[in-house]
């Protein structure tokens, strides 16, 4: 227990989030008072933290005062009041910390999120002599599955074609590199850690998984420089059999009875097929494969795409090249976000390592805002009467709100705001955060050029109005190949070819997690299960672990060797999610995302909140499964 004086704490408790404080008021002392006026925060107005809660600094100064006493009364011996809030204590407690109607179906995860609930025991079924499970991926999926399994007793191996851990985090190295979804929230629900900014950089992401998988000894359990070409299921045996090609080109076979792939969605990097790639005289690259030894000082810079990456890089490398050209297709709608690169400076550590229960509402104030708060302002309403520009109300008040903010950013720049300005409904793409682009376009040394990329030249680029500009060098931020799930991989199940199944973008899965025809496969991050609407892949990935984790102990004691997963469960579940898509925004005709497949079809992003979701989980049990 920390001795540190209660002056220092109460000096801390300046940079604190005032409604989480309030919270922890409530936990400490019991006293309700603190849920009403003139206590009670303002509702947060768009991604913002709302630090003051939009109190009058007095009402702050009492709420900080009562807290340190608090906290200095917890220290002394006195117990928690409220240790761990439920039911219609935690629901007000939410719908004043908000300022929200949160629903009653968000009590449970909340209360896990907050650390009031603990969440589903890892289970230890009886594993009979010869089982055992192989992965593929040594990323944030394959870390986690590798723990969970070892967990259960089933010996396990990541099979990792790189040679360290954290997939993208290890191979995603350009400049301005991280995370968009808050640090604290873009982390395992187990394993907290005192993050350095409030978004994090691609480093200190990447030192935590491999901190992760040190702490955790899940190093023995990964063989790296690995790469899965083919995996058969075996119905005599009732095991996978995998070929697996090693760096120096050797070819071996292995198999185990269960398979789970933790390869995620944006894993294989896309270039345009332009003519020319060949014959351009600099270095031409992929975001993904930014070259260790890069020196742009004094470089013309040609950047083609204007997705996540390329709003990350730009920022970074304007005033160190010599000129910048962006080549945008289409433009991106852009949220503020006035902490985006604040550091989590020594009070806010303070704060989050001394005050009881802090850590966890901090959390949970992120997982509301950047989850499933804005999944309604998505949803199609068909009478609404402007549906060129945005789907329902709420949706035409993101777009008058992003809009004025984007005017504010350029003003006096007309000609930039017309190239920046979308014409779709905001969240129609995966939304962006600002971290400084819109000062990167005001810059004289940059250029935005509205045309696609026709054809690569030896010194430069042509678009497709036959424009030519020069570039010593060329940075392909064009995304990934989303909709090819584990492509490079020839899956043989009971149902043949999974890419005969699935065709070459339609990708299916029951819950994003299993398919029919293919026994003991196991899919994390699979298809229709990338968050859209904004939060934590993690999140997703925790719980369908969790998922396969009680699929799998339940086969296992049930004396049983197959699991799979009923085909009529799985179309109907196909007919649920296709349902529920026609009347979400990323169906919307005005734009193109990567969500959809060449025939329309939503093929990654999960229809439902997440807390949905988390309940669709819950209820999938034996009865979806034929079992052998």
């Amino acid at each position: 227990m920390t001795t540190a004086a209660p002056t220092d704490l109460r000096r801390a408790l300046e940079a604190a989030n005032v409604p989480c404080l309030t919270m922890c008021l409530v936990q400490l002392t019991g006293d309700l008072r603190w849920l009403e006026e003139p206590y009670a925060p303002t509702r947060a107005r768009g991604l913002d933290d709302h630090d003051t809660g939009g109190l009058p600094d007095a009402v702050q100064d009492e709420i900080r005062d009562a807290a340190a006493a608090a906290v200095e009364a917890f220290r002394a011996g006195t117990p928690a009041a409220v240790p761990t809030p439920r039911g219609d204590l935690l629901l007000r407690m939410l719908r004043t910390f908000t300022g929200e109607p949160v629903g009653d179906e968000f009590e449970p995860m909340m209360a896990e999120t907050l650390g009031a609930a603990a969440p589903e025991p890892t289970p230890r079924p009886t594993v009979p002599p010869g089982t055992d499970a192989l992965v593929i991926g040594a990323g944030v999926g394959g870390l986690l599955a590798v723990a969970t399994l070892r967990g259960m007793g089933i010996p396990v191996t990541a099979l990792e074609r790189n040679t360290e851990v954290a997939g993208t985090w290890r191979e995603n190295r350009y400049p301005g590199a991280g995370v968009d979804t808050p640090s604290h929230l873009y982390s395992y629900s187990f394993r907290p850690h005192p993050w350095s900014t409030a978004f994090g950089r691609r480093d200190e992401v990447f030192d935590y998984l491999r901190d992760y998988a040190d702490e955790a000894d899940l190093r023995r359990s990964i063989e790296f420089g690995v790469e899965v070409e083919a995996a058969t299921w075996d119905e005599a045996t009732s095991r996978w059999e995998l070929v697996i090609r090693r760096r120096d080109g050797t070819r071996e076979t292995r198999t185990a009875s269960l398979l789970i792939s933790a390869v995620g969605q944006l894993n294989r990097p896309t270039m345009p097929d332009l003519p020319g790639l060949d014959a351009f005289a600099g270095p031409l690259f992929h975001s993904a494969r930014w070259p260790d030894d890069l020196d742009l000082a004094g470089r013309r810079v040609a950047v083609v795409g204007t997705g996540a990456s390329a709003m990350q890089i730009v920022p970074r490398i304007a005033g160190v090249a010599d000129a910048v050209t962006i080549f945008q297709r289409s433009p991106q709608w852009i949220a503020p976000h006035a902490g985006y690169f604040d550091e989590i400076g020594a009070e806010r550590q303070q704060v989050l390592a001394e005050v009881p229960f802090y850590a966890g509402w901090y959390r949970t104030r992120l997982a509301w805002t950047f989850n499933d708060k804005v999944h309604p302002a998505l949803v199609v309403d068909p009478d609404w009467e402007h549906p060129e520009r945005s789907v329902n109300a709420a949706n035409d008040g993101h777009r008058r709100h992003f809009t004025r903010y984007l005017e504010a950013e350029l003003e006096g720049r007309p000609d930039l705001v017309a190239k920046a300005l979308p014409h779709y409904p905001p969240f129609g793409k995966r939304m962006l955060l600002d971290n400084g682009w819109f000062a990167a376009l005001r810059r004289d040394d940059v250029e935005l050029v509205t045309e696609a990329v026709a054809e690569v030249l030896p010194h430069g680029l042509r678009t497709t109005s036959g424009a030519e500009h020069d570039a010593d060098v060329v940075i392909m931020a064009t995304g990934f190949a989303a909709h090819e799930f584990l492509a490079g991989v020839d899956v043989q199940g009971r149902a043949g070819s999974l890419a005969e199944v699935w065709g070459s973008d339609d990708a299916r899965a029951h819950l994003g997690v299993t398919v029919p025809g293919f026994p003991n496969l196991f899919l994390l991050s699979g298809p229709n299960t990338a968050l859209g609407h904004g939060g934590s892949q993690i999140t997703i990935i925790e719980l369908q672990m969790r998922y396969v984790a009680r699929l799998v102990a339940g086969m296992l004691d049930g004396g049983s060797s197959a699991l799979e997963v009923r085909a009529d469960v799985a179309a109907a579940y196909d007919a649920e999610v296709d349902a529920a898509h026609a009347g979400m925004i990323w169906t919307h005709p005005g734009m193109t995302n990567w969500y959809r497949n060449a025939a329309g079809r939503v093929v990654n992003t999960l229809p439902w909140r997440i807390v949905d979701y988390r309940a669709r989980l819950e209820a999938s049990g034996p009865g979806d499964f034929e079992v052998r």
